[in-house]
Order: structure tokens, then C-alpha cells, then sequence
């Protein structure tokens, strides 16, 4: 089991940065492959960004290519996103999700365990 919180959300300004952590529980974070989506309102859940366990492999959506930065450190149980150069279309509630293998991974159906997520908005 894996327990899941993200932080770091907040409102800001077109063109700024923001850092999302996602906190992990247990001793097998690092087993873990890791995921962050997002969902804007009255729309679906986006996949935004993958990370393999070791953290050797990286993965984005289109969307933020070029713009957003997946990391973790499993000394720290932690994966971060760094978003930078926002737009507001970026504007949503983010997730972090685990999943034991890399496969598949910009399908939520994939994704074993989910944080209760953290929400961004950007201003014009």
C-alpha cells in the first residue's frame, strides 16, 4: 500500500513557476514507477508527466513539453514537478500516481494509487 499527498499548488501569475511535491508512504516508493495528471473542471483526467522507480527515464505529455520538469528522490519518498512558463490552460487540480511497472503509463487506469490531489490556478 502507498499513501499519497501532494502539496505545493497555489495561484500564479502567467509565465511563473510553481514546484509540486508529492509525499509517498511505505518502503517501496522506490519500487514504484510515478505519474503526475491533471484535471481541469468539466473535463478529463490528463496525463502530464511519467517518471520511471530509478528515475533514469522521463515522460511528458505534449502539452508541457519543454516546460515541466519530473523528478523524484527516493531517499526522500518524494517526486516533484516543476512547472515553469504557465499558462493558464495549465490551470487545474494536479495528481500523483504510482504504479509498479513504467508500462502504459499515460493511462489512469494504469496507476495503482493516487494522491488527493492540489490545485493549480493561473492567472492572466
Amino acid at each position: 500500500q502507498v499513501q499519497l499527498v501532494e502539496s505545493g499548488g497555489g495561484l500564479v501569475q502567467a509565465g511563473g513557476s510553481l514546484r509540486l511535491s508529492c509525499a509517498a508512504s511505505g518502503r517501496t516508493f522506490s519500487s514504484y514507477a510515478m505519474g503526475w495528471f491533471r484535471q481541469a473542471p468539466g473535463k478529463e483526467r490528463d496525463f502530464v508527466a511519467a517518471i520511471s522507480s530509478s528515475g533514469d527515464s522521463t515522460y511528458y505529455g505534449e502539452s508541457v513539453k519543454g516546460r515541466f520538469t519530473i523528478s523524484r528522490d527516493n531517499a526522500k519518498n518524494t517526486v516533484y514537478l516543476q512547472m515553469s512558463s504557465l499558462k493558464p490552460e495549465d490551470a487545474a487540480v494536479y495528481y500523483c500516481a504510482a504504479k509498479r511497472n513504467l508500462g502504459r503509463y499515460r493511462e489512469t487506469n494504469e496507476y495503482d494509487f493516487w494522491g488527493q490531489g492540489t490545485q493549480v490556478t493561473v492567472s492572466s
